[in-house]
């Protein structure tokens, strides 16, 4: 189907594949959420909590010493300055309240100042009444950026709601035929062209869906550093494009950000926010790095809605934040 600019619409035939079983037959269970999260944080779990366990298990008491040792610990995690020096700050002073100096209890009050610091993130992804809604996603090249567009439609599809999915990383060569393939795996309609306009791409795929009576429109952008200042310029045009096709779009503007990045990704959110309004964030690869505590540096530094994290490969793996689970999976 080609469409008024002379996009193609591909409607791929749904290929949901056999589920693995066991050797009895019988498809196994899925594991918790909680237990996939303990398992993918457990690289920063296993830097983070076992430097404290070590240091508030020696005995001795909560002294300079020991929260100059705490500091360490929380920075080699990716923490960052600005939270680490919170974090301490807030520990110390809710133990001079509590008259706490033995490390094990300060190692709780700990927990708790960090859930708090977190807590303020987690402000899950609304889908609103108008139609469509049209979700706008950003990020480098290599952040999950694309993966994260094919697991967010496939959430979308599994709560009943339609989906278009427009490819307008026209940039990176093999952009337009991964979407295609999340496409077919969720059986969607994918808005692309070989080359061309990024702009009119996702304008199209807003009139499209609009036509169609699509509920939400995923639009894929091309992978930029924040740096490339041309790039950056034709991202802010992405935007101004789409509220054309439609007043008020888009509705989210997501950043995928690679944990693996560490203090970068904060750079990435305060470039890419102050170029075109970041409305969330999405945090991919928590499982395959050490650097799980760039969200806390995040919510010091830059404290946008974490719509998702991502611990894993399956499309069950991209889930809301939850402050709460993140800290007890962090620390326990």
């Amino acid at each position: 189907m080609t469409t008024r600019l002379g996009h193609s619409i591909t409607m791929f035939g749904f290929l949901k594949g056999a589920p693995k079983t066991d050797d009895a037959g019988a498809a196994p269970e899925k594991r918790p959420w909680s237990a996939r999260l303990r398992d993918g944080l457990a690289a920063t779990r296993a830097r983070l909590g076992g430097q404290l366990t070590a240091l508030f298990s020696r005995g001795g008491v909560a002294d300079d010493a020991f929260y100059d040792e705490l500091e360490a610990v929380l920075l080699s995690c990716d923490v960052g300055v600005a939270a680490t020096q919170h974090l301490i700050d807030d520990a110390r002073n809710r133990a001079r309240k509590a008259r706490a100096t033995d490390p094990g209890v300060v190692r709780d009050l700990l927990k708790a100042a960090m859930l708090d610091l977190v807590r303020p993130l987690e402000q899950p992804l609304v889908i609103g009444t108008q139609r469509p809604f049209v979700i706008l996603l950003a990020g480098v090249n290599g952040a999950g950026k694309t993966t994260s567009i094919g697991k967010l439609a496939f959430l979308f599809r599994a709560r009943g709601q339609s989906v278009l999915l427009a490819a307008g990383d026209t940039f990176r060569a093999a952009a337009r035929e991964q979407l295609a393939e999340w496409g077919a795996r969720n059986d969607i309609a994918v808005v692309s062209q070989a080359s061309g306009d990024p702009g009119a791409i996702v304008y199209d795929a807003v009139q499209s869906a609009i036509a169609r009576g699509t509920e939400v429109v995923l639009a894929d952008t091309a992978g930029r550093l924040p740096t490339q200042l041309h790039l950056m310029e034709e991202l802010k045009k992405v935007k101004r494009v789409t509220a054309k096709a439609l007043p008020g779009a888009p509705h989210e503007v997501l950043l995928v950000l690679d944990a693996n990045t560490g203090q970068n990704a904060v750079s990435q959110v305060k470039a890419f926010d102050d170029a075109v309004g970041l409305t969330g964030l999405i945090l991919t690869k928590l499982d395959g790095t050490a650097k799980g505590g760039v969200i806390a540096a995040i919510a010091r530094e830059r404290p946008i809605p974490l719509r998702y994290i991502g611990v894993g490969e399956d499309l069950e793996d991209l889930r809301p934040f939850e402050a709460a689970a993140f800290v007890d999976a962090l620390f326990d």
